[in-house]
């Protein structure tokens, strides 16, 4: 898969295409059945699919401070779109310059100028332009006067998730931030995943005999609540199932929230600068202050015993 940011990376021999546009944050199963629609059509057309996207999100942009929680950082992104078989990634760069354009001009410049798109595929909702001024309408109006198509996909995916409200990146994290990663990885099709790289911490877990992973996430990461979850870490190109702790480790006072990942069985890992993701599968329990080391002690080695039944069945 080809992956460009901006408009001038895109080759000057790129021929016509069937083109998606959105945040796509998460990638999520509504996401899916839009990209997989649209490398099915490219396919059936004979030319190449493009997802375009941005960075960064545009109400960080639109209304500064205002950044959604992350559900999959840019390149992860680009990793689950490339796996749908997609023949492109376009990576626009959101400015304010870029905020003012009409949909007219965004349709121009990039749909006809640069991608040379015969079919554009999208869900109901779709906005586009200056103040989310385009829509569907607006879009096949304006892709009729230039040959191009105009295909909505119906991305209603709905399941047991927030009491079967429609799959969404909104209810993804909202699931995420209230500790139901098992609904959040129904929305996902997959487990939510945090990653970043893995740094020194307070090292209490060594010392207890639960060395963990403490990493430092991407910056507008959608953090699970605080709790123990069971999952996986992955690191150095091995997954490894983990008891998996968020929060600030009230037993000893912290004030630091951390995302910490012990890798369960494994005895003698170096994992300090290392870049790692923690996926994660259920939650355990909320976060607790001991009375005691030894009761610590004794909770830890359930939430592995637990974590590693749970990682075993899934």
């Amino acid at each position: 898969m080809q992956r460009w940011r901006g408009l001038e990376e895109i080759p000057g021999d790129w021929g016509r295409s069937v083109v998606t546009i959105g945040s796509f944050d998460g990638v999520h199963r509504g996401h899916q059945l839009i990209i997989n629609r649209a490398v099915e059509r490219a396919r059936e057309l004979g030319v190449r699919s493009v997802v375009v996207t941005f960075d960064p999100h545009p109400s960080e942009v639109v209304r500064p401070g205002s950044h959604p929680p992350l559900l999959a950082p840019q390149p992860r992104r680009a990793e689950l779109i490339e796996e749908l078989g997609v023949d492109a990634v376009l990576v626009l760069p959101f400015t304010t310059e870029f905020s003012k354009e009409s949909p007219e001009e965004f349709f121009r410049q990039v749909l006809v100028d640069a991608l040379h798109a015969c079919l554009v595929v999208e869900g109901p909702n779709f906005r586009f332009g200056h103040r989310a001024a385009g829509d569907v309408a607006l879009l096949a109006e304006l892709g009729r006067a230039a040959d191009c198509g105009v295909e909505v996909v119906d991305l209603q995916v709905r399941g047991a998730a927030g009491d079967g409200e429609p799959f969404s990146s909104t209810l993804t994290r909202r699931l995420v931030a209230g500790g139901d990663v098992a609904g959040a990885g129904e929305v996902l099709g997959r487990p939510h995943r945090v990653e970043g790289v893995v740094v020194r911490g307070a090292q209490r877990g060594r010392e207890l005999g639960f060395p963990t992973a403490n990493v430092d996430t991407v910056p507008h990461s959608a953090i699970p609540a605080d709790g123990v979850y069971a999952g996986w870490l992955t690191a150095d190109g091995e997954r490894m199932p983990a008891a998996i702790s968020v929060g600030t480790n009230p037993t000893f006072d912290g004030t630091a929230r951390t995302v910490e990942a012990y890798a369960i069985d494994r005895v003698g890992l170096d994992l300090y600068g290392l870049h790692a993701a923690v996926e994660f599968l259920a939650y355990l329990r909320g976060m607790e202050k001991f009375d005691s080391i030894e009761a610590l002690l004794d909770r830890m080695a359930d939430d592995v015993k637990r974590s590693r039944e749970l990682t075993d069945a899934g």
